[in-house]
């Protein structure tokens, strides 16, 4: 099988132990994470060959990020150093009715200085067969978002597959342009898009018709969020699948989580589970992103099933501590054939 390549900042996440509030805590959990390298571990975890690609300063913090990636499994050769520091981001984890808290330190980063031309997309895409990259990575500065652009060019020249997790940061988005200038033409490059209703509407502009998204809730319905991938589908014609995920948040620690998928022509839509006792959700969408490209590349052409394990692939997710899902395809698959018993296996 041909390697898939991830393309984004791995950032040092520190968070509180436990539900702590950044006031109540004297220590900090130290996990590195971010949107593309938890698709890469997840895919890495499957037995997928996974290549991840990103800058990272040369020192002792770059090197634990490293030695993250490696241990999981994925491809670091095409790593790049250059640069001061690794992105920070704190986490304070929500419970029930009081929600998670996330605050970047992530300015000057070794990736956001990242400019054109400091990596051969050539030689990193050699053998690989599928390209992934998210809307985190053009918001972070001019020039990731540069880089991002020779990279879907580069794929596309090579008939190389293009996947991208639209993922809206308001809290990036800070060097002044408009994220629908950038998106817009990154976007065109894909043949397999990923978002939600909030993706759409503040990169595109793009509305679900008759949802009201404030308001959504517990029963998210999947009928309305067709009109959104027939109007993804209009703006971008290279695009294949268009792909949401549907979270109904009753509280922090208890969601709903599915998900739709479009093909042009038919609407597959997932069952839905309940995610009563959320352990961490920060990476749920990667989670889903990792076992998509999973189905996609090993179901073939059944939609249906590439679905369903990517929506049992981010539910177990909700259970695991930590931005990445380390979970197994058997795993996945068991709880894809209904049993959610969480029974010890012995």
């Amino acid at each position: 099988m041909k390697k898939v390549v991830t393309f984004g900042e791995i950032m040092l996440r520190l968070a509180p132990p436990g539900f702590l509030r950044f006031s109540q805590t004297n220590s900090f959990d130290i996990i590195y994470g971010g949107g593309e390298s938890n698709v890469a571990v997840s895919l890495a975890n499957y037995g997928i060959p996974v290549s991840y690609v990103t800058r990272l300063p040369k020192n002792d913090i770059g090197e634990c990020a490293l030695m993250e990636m490696r241990k999981r499994g994925v491809g670091v050769d095409d790593i790049i150093f250059g640069g001061d520091r690794l992105g920070i981001y704190f986490l304070e984890t929500g419970a029930v009715s009081r929600g998670s808290k996330v605050i970047y330190d992530r300015a000057h980063s070794s990736i956001a200085e990242i400019k054109s031309g400091m990596i051969d997309w050539e030689k990193v895409f050699k053998g690989a067969g599928w390209f992934h990259w998210t809307g985190i990575t053009p918001a972070i500065s001019q020039g990731a978002a540069d880089a991002c652009l020779e990279a879907v060019q580069k794929a596309s020249e090579m008939g190389i597959t293009v996947s991208t997790d639209l993922n809206y940061r308001a809290k990036l988005w800070k060097y002044g342009v408009e994220p629908e200038e950038i998106m817009t033409e990154l976007t065109s490059y894909c043949d397999i898009i990923l978002g939600n209703e909030e993706d759409a509407e503040k990169h595109f502009g793009i509305k679900p018709e008759g949802l009201d998204i404030t308001t959504q809730g517990h029963d998210v319905k999947a009928e309305a969020f067709l009109s959104v991938c027939q109007q993804m589908m209009e703006k971008f014609p290279r695009a294949k699948k268009v792909i949401t995920t549907l979270r109904g948040s009753l509280s922090a620690s208890h969601n709903t989580w599915a998900g739709v998928m479009y093909d042009g022509k038919t609407l597959f839509e997932s069952p839905q589970y309940q995610i009563t006792h959320i352990v961490d959700r920060v990476g749920g969408g990667d989670s889903f992103m990792g076992g998509l490209i999973y189905g996609l590349l090993t179901y073939h052409e059944d939609d249906q099933n590439a679905l369903n394990f990517a929506v049992a692939a981010s539910c177990l997710k909700h259970t695991i501590k930590g931005d990445a899902n380390l979970v197994t395809v058997e795993e996945v698959q068991k709880l894809m054939g209904g049993d959610a018993s969480g029974r010890v296996a012995r």
